[in-house]
């Protein structure tokens, strides 16, 4: 039973991250909508509105509570709580620090979205095209801790995590002038 569990909770793991990808793409579409004429505007944010919802409610909430669910369980049915104040949990504990900021970052989403939906629009595509990659951030932090355990050094893990943030953020630099030069 317990490896049906873990099945599942990894399932709503990826289905909710998958929410959690998307959502914040569909914000810069969204918000990308406002530079246009006021009918295709109409109609492109009409139709964001719409994908938000269904993307919102029908697959990243669901999951997200799920994933909760299943992955409180698989914690208690597995014995892993007995280890997560001990040496050998201590990336699972880390683990939990990085699920706990995920279910903010969760949260900071849906305010967004409940500002969006209002028409509020405080965000430049550039600022949610950087929070869209918060995401990205976790899964890696995560799946590490999970994959690798105790063999991975926290001082080199967390190098590890600046250095990929670091990137990223270049990355994000680097498209941004592309698009600025079209």
């Amino acid at each position: 039973m317990y490896l049906y569990l873990k099945a599942l909770h990894i399932i709503f793991v990826v289905t909710w991250f998958a929410g959690l990808f998307y959502m914040p793409r569909l914000f810069i579409y969204n918000t990308e909508a406002n530079e246009k004429e006021e009918a295709v505007k109409i109609v492109l944010r009409d139709q964001f509105s719409v994908m938000m919802k269904r993307l919102w409610y029908g697959i990243t909430w669901p999951s997200a509570i799920l994933t909760l669910i299943f992955g409180t369980t698989v914690l208690f049915q597995g014995g892993w709580s007995n280890i997560v104040f001990t040496p050998d949990g201590r990336w699972l504990l880390i683990k939990l620090i990085f699920v706990v900021f995920l279910y903010v970052y969760h949260h900071t989403i849906h305010f967004i979205f409940k500002q969006e939906m209002r028409g509020i629009f405080k965000y430049s595509s550039q600022q949610l095209r950087i929070w869209n990659e918060v995401a990205t951030i976790f899964l890696i932090a995560i799946i590490m801790l999970v994959v690798v355990k105790q063999s991975i050094s926290l001082v080199w893990g967390l190098v590890g995590l600046i250095l990929f943030i670091a990137l990223l953020m270049s990355a994000i630099k680097v498209y941004k002038n592309i698009r600025t030069k079209k």
